[in-house]
């Protein structure tokens, strides 16, 4: 014999917005509905008098779980996919314009690196048009850059930590970074090694800018230490 329920608080759902999440139940991209609620006190399953609101939650469209608004600050696995490729490709044009292109070893490993990383139709020539306009741009190089030789007039390359290009730095990794394993961090740091060391040592730029995205990476300074020194030496 079931007991009939005389009393309860029934919420009425009501949607306000709508949109695409990485829902965490699901573990993958999914709508969702941005909903708020209103709280009644039901008697005999009829709603009397309001209990206050509730909300607004996020409900996955798939599983119709609810989650809190700060479901939204992971990226979806599309945005994510985004915010990787454009983090190899601002790391690549940084380390471009503070070691110069002159070196046909540093000039391919960069194409090869912004390719591997999605940007599958990526040429020399895209490259070095990139670098021309930013170089157009005082606020972004220090010196005059010479996508022809790959040299820099007036200054020794760039000076990451008082330009621009800096600041796209660290506004592309930074946001990154917390949604990344720390071995993903990694991985973006010696890529931007590999390109520095194509044509052998560091110069004292290219250390900078990647010392610089290490720390946006929210790396120890030990720790990008110890990989820039592992990446140069030979396995």
């Amino acid at each position: 014999m079931h007991k009939m329920c005389v009393m309860g608080v029934r919420t009425s759902w009501r949607t306000v917005a709508d949109g695409e999440f990485f829902c965490p139940d699901c573990g993958g991209d999914r709508n969702y509905l941005r909903r708020t609620g209103q709280r009644r006190l039901t008697v005999l399953g009829v709603p009397l008098l309001s209990r206050g609101v509730t909300g607004p939650v996020l409900e996955c469209s798939a599983c119709h779980g609810h989650f809190g608004l700060d479901a939204l600050d992971h990226p979806t696995t599309v945005r994510f996919s985004a915010m990787l490729r454009e983090a190899v490709h601002t790391i690549t044009l940084a380390l471009l314009a503070a070691g110069g292109t002159s070196s046909r070893a540093v000039r391919d490993t960069a194409v090869d690196t912004v390719r591997a990383a999605g940007f599958t139709d990526c040429s020399e020539d895209q490259l070095l048009t990139l670098l021309a306009a930013l170089a157009a741009d005082t606020g972004r190089l220090t010196g005059t850059y010479d996508a022809v030789t790959g040299g820099h007039c007036g200054h020794h390359g760039l000076d990451p930590c008082g330009t621009a290009l800096a600041i796209e730095l660290h506004e592309s990794l930074e946001p990154l970074a917390p949604h990344l394993a720390p071995a993903g961090r990694e991985s973006l740091l010696l890529q931007g090694a590999r390109i520095a060391l194509a044509d052998g040592s560091y110069t004292p730029a290219e250390r900078e800018v990647l010392t610089t995205v290490g720390g946006a990476l929210m790396l120890r300074p030990a720790d990008t230490e110890r990989l820039l020194t592992a990446a140069r030496t030979p396995s």
